[in-house]
Order: C-alpha cells, then sequence, then structure tokens
C-alpha cells in the first residue's frame, strides 16, 4: 500500500487546518433563540440578564476567546500534552496564561450563583461557553467543565460555610474541582470503593476526617493551572452500610485554606502518575493518593450516606456537559473536513463534460459525508440546547421541566458522543489517506472523541437508565407526554411521525409485563438511539420551519443552508432510526444462547 502524498502537501494541510478554528456563532444564537428559548427565559426574574444583547454578545466574546486563546493551542496540547514529574502535572506553554485569560474575562462565572460573585445568568449560556471552548480546545475544557459539577455539588450540598469557604473562588475560577469516585476496583460499580474516612474528635480538624484511599481516572486532579484544587472524594465511613448505602462524600482540598481562606499549607495528597491516553493529552488523567502519611484532612458535605446523592447531582451536571463534547468534537471535525475537501483536488467530477480534476468537494460521496457530519453536529447542539434549557426551565419550577431534564440527559449523553465519535471517524475518511497521518490533524479528534462515551457513566449506563428510571417517572406519565410532544411537532412529516409511533410502541412494550428486566436492558442502547434520534427530528423540524419562515423568499446562505442541513436529518436519519425498532424489541433471548466460555471463545 503506497500513500502519495507529498511533505509538502502534508504540511500545507498542516498549517491551513491546525490553527483554524471559527465559532459558528450564527448557528449558536440561532439555537439559543429557537430551540432554547432563550427569550423566554429572560422573562423570568431569575434570569432577567439574560437579555438578547447579553446573549448575542456573549456568543461573539467567547467565540472569538476560543479562536484566539485556546485554539492556537490544541496542537501541542496534543503533541506534548500533560507531563508528571515528582506528583507535580505541568500543561504545555501558554495553557496557564490561556486559563487565566479564560477566569479575566469572567467565562467561568456565566451560571455561578451571584450570592457567591457568579453571573447568574442560565445554564444554557455555560453550555454555550463549553460547547465554544471545548470545540477549540477539548482536552483543555474538561478543567472548567469538572469544576461545573464540583460547583453545583457544593452549592445543592454543602453547608453555608462550606459555601462561602470553597464557591466564590470555584465560581470565579480562581479554584478548580474534581470529582473522585473511581478506585481500581470500583468502576461503575461505586458501591465496591475502600476509601476511608476517620474521624478526628480533637484539636485544630476536630469534626474533620482523616482520609486514605487511591483514586483512578481523575481528570484534572493535579496541573499547574491554579493555587488550589478542591476534590470532591467518595468514602465509606467506619461502620458504615455495605454498597452504595455506606457512601459519604468530603470535600478535600490540595492546600489547606488559611485564616483569609487562601490556599495555604499543604494537604496530604499526592499525584501518583498520570495515564497515558489514546486522546485528551492536554487533559492529566490522575492517580490520586489521598493520605498517604495519614494527614488528608476532608470535610464531609452532605452528611453521612448522602454520598450517592450527592454525586448524582455531580454527575447529571457532568453527563450533560460530556453530551456537549459530543458537539464540540462533531464541530471541529467538521470544520477541518470542510476546509479540506474545499482544498483537495482529485479527479474529475462522474458524468461532467470536463475532465479536469476539482475539489473533492465536487463528488457526490464527499457531499454525502459533509452533509451527513453539518446534519448530525447541528442536531446534538439542538438537543444540547434543549436538555441545557431545560434544566434553567427546571430551576425557574416550570411544571414539567424537571422530567423532561431527566429523560434528555441520557439522550444527549449517550447520543450525544456517539455523534461526536461518528462525525470524527467522517473526518478522517473524507481526509483519506491523510487522514490515517497524525500531521494532518484529523486523527486527533477521533482519538479524542473516544473517551465521551466511556466517562461519566458509560453509554450503555445511560441507555440503561433511560429504560430503568426514565421509563417510569411520574408513574410512567413523564415518558408518554414526551413521546407526544415528538408526535405533535411531526404531525406534518410522515418518516418523523412513524419514528415517534415506533418508539411509542416499544415503550409500551417495555412498561407491559411481557418484557423482563433483561429484555429491555437488551434492547435499551436501540431504543435510546431512537428516542434521541426522534427528538433531534422534532428540533430539526422546528428550525425547519422557522428557517423557511424567515428566509420567506430572500437571500441568506445561512438559512438556505439551515434548510438543507435539517431536510437532510429528517430524510435520511430520522428512517435509519426506524430500522432499529426490530433491535429494540428483539428480547434478550439470542444474547444468552451462549454460555460465557462459548461467547468468550
Amino acid at each position: 500500500m503506497t500513500l502519495r502524498y507529498s511533505p509538502a502537501e502534508i504540511q500545507a494541510t498542516t498549517d491551513s487546518n491546525f490553527m483554524s478554528f471559527t465559532a459558528p456563532g450564527r448557528e449558536q444564537n440561532f439555537v439559543l433563540k429557537h430551540i432554547a428559548m432563550i427569550g423566554e427565559l429572560a422573562s423570568h426574574d431569575r434570569f432577567a440578564g439574560a437579555s438578547e444583547d447579553m446573549v448575542e454578545a456573549i456568543v461573539e466574546g467567547i467565540g472569538q476567546f476560543a479562536e484566539g486563546e485556546f485554539a492556537p493551542l490544541n496542537r501541542i496540547g496534543d503533541t506534548e500534552g500533560a507531563q508528571w514529574r515528582d506528583g507535580k502535572v505541568t500543561l504545555p506553554a501558554g495553557y496557564k496564561q490561556a486559563y487565566s485569560h479564560f477566569v479575566e474575562g469572567g467565562w467561568a462565572s456565566i451560571d455561578g450563583s451571584e450570592d457567591f460573585g457568579g453571573q447568574g445568568l442560565p445554564y444554557s449560556l455555560s453550555a454555550l461557553i463549553l460547547e465554544t471552548c471545548g470545540a477549540a480546545n477539548f482536552a483543555f475544557t474538561l478543567c472548567p467543565m469538572l469544576s461545573f459539577g464540583a460547583i453545583e455539588a457544593i452549592h445543592v450540598h454543602g453547608s453555608d460555610e462550606q459555601k462561602a469557604k470553597y464557591l466564590p473562588n470555584l465560581i470565579s475560577g480562581a479554584w478548580t474541582g474534581t470529582m473522585n469516585l473511581t478506585e481500581p476496583q470500583a468502576g461503575s460499580d461505586v458501591g465496591a470503593l475502600r476509601s476511608t474516612p476517620e474521624p478526628i474528635t480533637d484539636g485544630e480538624h476536630a469534626g474533620k476526617y482523616r482520609i486514605r484511599g487511591q483514586k483512578i481516572y481523575i481528570t484534572f486532579g493535579e496541573h499547574d493551572l491554579t493555587d488550589n484544587i478542591i476534590h470532591l472524594v467518595l468514602a465509606r465511613t467506619p461502620g458504615a452500610p455495605e454498597g452504595t448505602r455506606g457512601i459519604s462524600l468530603f470535600i478535600v482540598p490540595k492546600y489547606h485554606l488559611d485564616a483569609d481562606g487562601k490556599a495555604g499549607a499543604p494537604n496530604d495528597v499526592t499525584c501518583v502518575s498520570i495515564e497515558h491516553k489514546i486522546g485528551i493529552h492536554a487533559s492529566p488523567t490522575c492517580v490520586m493518593a489521598y493520605g498517604e502519611h495519614c494527614e488528608c484532612i476532608g470535610e464531609m458535605i452532605g452528611g453521612e450516606f448522602g454520598g450517592m446523592k450527592a454525586m448524582f447531582t455531580m454527575m447529571n451536571n457532568a453527563r450533560i456537559n460530556v453530551g456537549s463534547q459530543g458537539v464540540q468534537i462533531a464541530e471541529r471535525a467538521t470544520q477541518q473536513a470542510s476546509r479540506f475537501a474545499m482544498e483537495r483536488i482529485q479527479s474529475a467530477r462522474a458524468g461532467s463534460g470536463d475532465k479536469a480534476p476539482v475539489a473533492i468537494i465536487e463528488h457526490p460521496d464527499v457531499r454525502r459525508m459533509l452533509l451527513r457530519s453539518k446534519a448530525l453536529t447541528q442536531a446534538a447542539r439542538a438537543l444540547l440546547y434543549y436538555a441545557s434549557s431545560s434544566v434553567d426551565r427546571a430551576t425557574l419550577g416550570i411544571e414539567g421541566a424537571k422530567a423532561r431534564a431527566e429523560i434528555l440527559t441520557p439522550l444527549i449523553k449517550g447520543y450525544g458522543t456517539d455523534i461526536g465519535n461518528e462525525v470524527a471517524s467522517i473526518g478522517v475518511q473524507v481526509h483519506g489517506g491523510m487522514g490515517f497521518i497524525e500531521e494532518t490533524g484529523a486523527g486527533q479528534y477521533f482519538r479524542d472523541a473516544r473517551i465521551a462515551p466511556i466517562y461519566e457513566g458509560t453509554n450503555g449506563i445511560q441507555a440503561a437508565d433511560l429504560v430503568g428510571r426514565k421509563l417510569g417517572l411520574d408513574g410512567g406519565e413523564a415518558m408518554i407526554a414526551f413521546i407526544a410532544e415528538i408526535k405533535a411537532e411531526a404531525s406534518d412529516d410522515s418518516s418523523l411521525l412513524a419514528l415517534a409511533n415506533a418508539c411509542e410502541d416499544v415503550r409500551q412494550w417495555m412498561a407491559s409485563g411481557d418484557a423482563s428486566i433483561d429484555d429491555r436492558l437488551a434492547g435499551s442502547y436501540p431504543f435510546m438511539t431512537m428516542l434521541a434520534t426522534a427528538t433531534c427530528g422534532m428540533l430539526m423540524h422546528k428550525q425547519h420551519r422557522i428557517a423557511s419562515e424567515e428566509l420567506a423568499g430572500g437571500d441568506d446562505a445561512f438559512l438556505k443552508a439551515k434548510l438543507v442541513t435539517t431536510r437532510y436529518y429528517l430524510d435520511h436519519l430520522v428512517p435509519e432510526a426506524l430500522g432499529l425498532k426490530a433491535a429494540a424489541m428483539a428480547g434478550a433471548d439470542i444474547l444468552y444462547r451462549l454460555d460465557s466460555a462459548e461467547l468468550a471463545g
């Protein structure tokens, strides 16, 4: 096999694509307006600051920031990555300065509570910040993303004293936060963890705990970007019940706070090593040791045995944000593939009288790949903003919003990250052989994307959550109402209506006594994909209708493209999902016809 590309061709591709990122501001504003319905949120006192002018300024500002500060660091982040030495982790040159500018710009505090220095804007705008920065630099954006989960957990479950101590610096971004769940023997089975806290009864730390244990896969568990890191650590108190019922949560700072609330003496917290990964090289994935010298001090949050409740607060936030990562990587991969397709000259267009070679974007199959990528990316973005705005409406206490947000969480995490992987793979394919060469950059998005369906609850766990918990919300009425909403939007689109009806058929079967637990779990992933596609279909149908009204015979390139991408999703992606009904209702019998040894062999 021979790849016939010259060094000059590779260098040209590198120069034109690695550093280039354009924030999709017009698209983001359109979806915020018509899907998140940000104007409606701003009509409530709680989110009155989210005026049209403010939203547009945020979209433009974070776009410029991401293009100028985060995007240029993406290449060095992948090639050099985070470095560990003697328990300390350093990020590549430029990262600390870029993060400080992120904090100075107020981008970390968009949706933070005003009581603790935040701006009090909707979570939807925080999702926008992460989406834009993550498209510019996927791995780097994991740092503020993890902090958002820690902030939410402390805000919901912390005491007044804990909120006052930790939230101002976490919300501003001056400090970062982590989630410490996983141990070598306890991955998805959180209840198997062994970290232990010992109550302290006297001395300066009376009322707190000495924490001992090891945690793995801790994203940004150690770094040189800030002067403190606030770890939220799951552990089991002495005599606690086995399993998840006996788990508690502890705040463990890297540095103790001094009398002024600033980072002071070091705590007994050590980064033992960082993982060598296939992607997200600029994100240090740490092995953390707590209490190697028996002096790791932490304070309980959320009460004894309240760890799982607090964990789910963190996880629900993180799962939507990981779903955003699917949008991020899809946007970046599509942009690069599109630029490459415009530049790469190869072969005459079939059927053309002109035999001169053309840019590959003129070839039907390349157009198919690019249009599929654009449609999937826009569908995932619409789903992200629909989910995040449902969280905002739940915050406002709007009826039905909490249940809708709960249903949407596994959909955006599962389907959103699946889309990110598919689009990143398509991006490599558009590049052809050059996509398999690291110097062109297409491979980085493919490698980076692969983690998103795994962490913060695998996509299989998201599917299990959908059929195990979300089908039964409000006695099943929440899901019935959700599918009915899709049907209402789909009334004039036969394919979308057929998919919505198929989702209802699967729902009824799974809710009946005919489907065992194994049957429901066996069909959970195809059902998740069906329901997510139907939901995206509803959102794309709505966008198509609005774009048609706004275009009204005019000549607007953005609206013209919107009509095509939405139509492509409805005519091509929706029918594909309809074919998953058989798998969703096939049952588990075929999965267990071989015993474990036979299946493995």
